[in-house]
């Protein structure tokens, strides 16, 4: 069974991360995953910068500024989806997306889109993730008939 991370872990993990990529230290395996994604942010860096600032600001739906970490691990759970090809197909239809739109990391906001919205269908509905019809928004999203 696995642990859930709190807000703070999800914080110190993104922070540590950027404090060794920009130090140039070596990376732990899941750092190694999350340091391209920290890199393609520099807008996040004054956030991650400062733990003790990281760990006590207010990102909540009425604050004037996007969550960083919430960003951040939302790209690292995409990432680890295309990995393990789960749910069955979000890799070639990433792959798909990034084709064109001309990167992986645009392919990735649109992911974090359809992502979002499957989390809220689920919450709403009290029904498992439907990652079928997630994998079928990101093909949908990927066909040059929706340009």
């Amino acid at each position: 069974m696995f642990e859930q991370p709190s807000q703070h872990d999800v914080r110190r993990f993104f922070c540590e991360t950027f404090r060794r990529v920009q130090g140039h230290v070596p990376l732990d395996a899941m750092q190694s995953v999350a340091a391209p994604w920290v890199e393609a942010h520099p807008e996040y860096a004054d956030d991650l910068r400062d733990l003790a600032q990281a760990l006590v600001a207010d990102y909540t739906q009425g604050a004037a500024r996007t969550n960083p970490f919430l960003h951040l691990s939302m790209h690292l759970s995409i990432a680890e989806q295309y990995a393990v090809n789960q749910p069955q197909g979000v890799r070639p239809s990433l792959d798909a997306l990034a084709a064109r739109l001309g990167s992986m990391h645009e392919a990735h906001h649109v992911a974090m889109e359809a992502l979002g919205e499957m989390i809220w269908t689920s919450q709403r509905s009290g029904l498992p993730p439907d990652g079928e019809a997630y994998v079928d928004r990101l093909r949908r999203a990927a066909s040059p008939r929706s340009q």
